[in-house]
């Protein structure tokens, strides 16, 4: 990858004719294509069975069409994954809402903490290319983060109304 990458510099300083840095390719980049925002937040140590009830509950609802602080959802659903090579299927992958601008919030039961359940919730907000590019990825997925309380109830489930970690 690092090669790639010092490939990419070099024919575009080589092109530009000064140097370009990995800012000016993504900011190329965002401007033609918009930008992704990716975030995840961390709730360690949380009851188990409650993360599990929690996620059943998500599991057995269908909020397409429904809106949420001005976003739809185009769909959601549990999500499973499924080898293109050998065929091998994972079920019960995370709980997964797409919304109809791209953005995505996902919900996602680990086992690895040192106590109980860490729950993951990934979140994804997509801007266009005319749209905020420039912006602090924990300030874009703020709403997003909203709104995977109100459909999680998460804080009621587990007692934890902030993250432990957020990346």
């Amino acid at each position: 990858a690092v090669l790639a990458w010092l490939q990419i510099l070099a024919a575009k300083s080589e092109a530009a004719g000064k140097l370009v840095t990995v800012e000016d390719v993504a900011k190329a980049h965002w401007a033609e294509y918009g930008r992704n925002y990716y975030v995840r937040y961390d709730y360690e140590g949380v009851d188990k069975e409650k993360a599990n009830e929690m996620m059943d509950a998500m599991g057995k609802i269908s909020l397409a069409g429904t809106q949420f602080q001005g976003m739809k959802v185009k769909m959601n659903d549990d999500f499973r994954y499924e080898d293109p090579v050998d065929g091998s299927v994972s079920e019960n992958q995370g709980i997964r809402f797409i919304f109809e601008d791209g953005s995505r919030i996902i919900f996602r039961l680990s086992g690895t903490g040192v106590a109980g359940a860490t729950v993951r919730l990934y979140l994804e907000k997509y801007e266009g290319k005319d749209g905020d590019l420039d912006k602090h990825p924990f300030d874009m997925v703020q709403q997003l983060a909203s709104i995977a309380m109100q459909i999680s109830n998460l804080p009621e489930y587990t007692g934890c109304d902030k993250p432990t970690v957020i990346t």
